[in-house]
């Protein structure tokens, strides 16, 4: 009997069944499916948090902030943590393959949904606002002892955070919506 490594060429196999090769994914490999109902079942901060808030639905608050020609990429911001998983940012400082990793998953998947249209250092800027304005938001009512924090803009007002299911519904509807739109 042959000796199975699962290991073996560095993949994982997603919710649809697909072998994804994360140090070198090709646009075959990547679906919108598998990205929306992992990143609805992976909750923001490493799961230290008081409720359970998915990154889909984080992903779905950010592309709302910022102007309509950003909202494709804002939505996919984090969507290399559907393989990934999410990590706390001080815990990414640390682990500089995890960045070089999930920077080159980034990269595919803009590629693959055809989300590189120009402006990416606009873009970037202001999805990094918003993704500041959100975490200062779910600082305040997602978690406790944070006052040690770096300091971040005001908060949004409040929010109940979704199901996984509606999250991942939400998510799969922005994108069917935002990848459409004629900029």
């Amino acid at each position: 009997m042959e000796n199975l490594n699962e290991y073996d060429g560095h993949w994982i196999t997603t919710f649809l069944g697909v072998k994804f090769h994360y140090l070198n994914p090709g646009d075959d490999e990547i679906f919108i499916k598998d990205i929306a109902h992992a990143l609805a079942l992976t909750c923001r901060f490493g799961g230290q948090c008081k409720y359970f808030y998915s990154v889909a639905e984080h992903s779905v608050r950010v592309s709302g902030i910022v102007e309509d020609k950003f909202k494709f990429r804002a939505l996919l911001h984090d969507a290399h943590e559907a393989y990934l998983h999410d990590v706390p940012r001080p815990i990414k400082q640390d682990m500089p393959q995890y960045k070089i990793i999930a920077d080159n998953i980034q990269k595919a998947i803009l590629r693959r949904f055809a989300c590189n249209y120009g402006e990416e250092d606009q873009a970037d800027k202001q999805i990094k606002l918003a993704d500041d304005i959100l975490l200062s938001t779910e600082k305040e009512f997602m978690m406790t002892a944070t006052g040690d924090w770096t300091p971040l803009p005001t908060p949004l007002g409040t929010f109940k955070p979704l199901s996984w299911k509606k999250a991942e519904q939400l998510f799969l509807s922005k994108f069917y919506i935002y990848s459409t739109l004629e900029l």
